[in-house]
């Protein structure tokens, strides 16, 4: 999904237009990025909390040559999501697995309509019982 999308879904939802409705959520955005240059953390309750933290200098290796390399310390942005994105998350979780295990049955049960169209393709034996 991008921005775009959800300026349509919004838009549609509230009956607002997209112009007005992406203005909005573009100062969303700008907000929370201000809000994190300035104060390093912003809590939206029931969604989550972004936080600046500083991770430290490291050596590492370079993947193509092989050669290490000084990695300088620098600032990330982290996000814990709230509980209730969690939990939504995990209901997710636990519907795909539930699909997946329907799905599998499924195919490894046949089905009346296969065990007919096997019977109706069989044909008939020449030889006496």
């Amino acid at each position: 999904m991008t921005k775009k999308d959800i300026v349509k879904a919004i838009s549609d939802s509230i009956g607002m237009t997209q112009l007005k409705t992406k203005e909005i959520v573009q100062k969303t955005f700008e907000a929370i990025i201000d809000t994190l240059v300035e104060e390093e953390r912003i809590e939206l309750r029931n969604f989550g909390v972004f936080e600046v933290k500083k991770r430290a200098a490291r050596k590492a290796r370079n993947p193509r040559t092989g050669e290490r390399v000084d990695v300088a310390e620098k600032y990330v942005v982290t996000f814990k999501p709230g509980k209730e994105m969690e939990e939504r998350v995990r209901q997710l979780e636990l519907r795909k697995h539930e699909e997946a295990r329907l799905k599998a049955a499924q195919t490894e049960q046949p089905t009346a309509s296969s065990l007919s169209a096997t019977f109706v393709a069989t044909p008939p034996s020449d030889s006496p019982s």
